[in-house]
């Protein structure tokens, strides 16, 4: 059997994806969870808190939150059902960091959970803070000299 022959029997059996209810699912739960921290910021300047500290307390509330609900394995579940939509930034980052925290701590802190805590979340630091640097490059080129 050839590879194109193969690769033609393969997509013949395998299941579609129901795209189109996946991205409804993102589209909803990804509002929603983007719902709740607005809410959130309105709770905490209601309470008085001034905006740019509401702000980083509802960042710091939406990763308790999903670091929690990853911990608990709510989190896994609800990715199965409203998968992109969880990946908010902040969320999906929080999820990668405890994921593999969880995964190895019968390793050990140091070998386990110390040295690969970051194994998911690492490229997403290194490369966001490489785009960030040649962003800042770029900007300062085009901008910083012109000022």
């Amino acid at each position: 059997m050839d590879q194109k022959h193969y690769e033609r029997r393969v997509a013949a059996r395998a299941a579609r994806s129901p795209v189109f209810k996946n991205c409804i699912a993102a589209f909803f739960f990804g509002g929603g969870i983007c719902a709740l921290g607005q809410g959130l910021s309105f709770l905490y300047r209601a309470l008085g808190v001034p905006h740019r500290t509401a702000a980083a307390l509802v960042t710091a509330s939406l990763i308790f939150l999903a670091a929690l609900l990853t911990g608990l394995g709510v989190f896994d579940k609800l990715a199965r059902i409203a998968g992109a939509g969880t990946l908010v930034p902040v969320t999906g980052f929080a999820n990668s960091v405890v994921s593999p925290a969880l995964d190895t701590k019968n390793e050990g802190l140091v070998l386990g959970v110390g040295a690969k805590i970051f194994t998911v979340a690492g490229p997403v630091l290194l490369f966001g803070t490489l785009a960030g640097c040649i962003y800042g490059v770029i900007y300062a080129v085009f901008y910083g000299f012109f000022l």
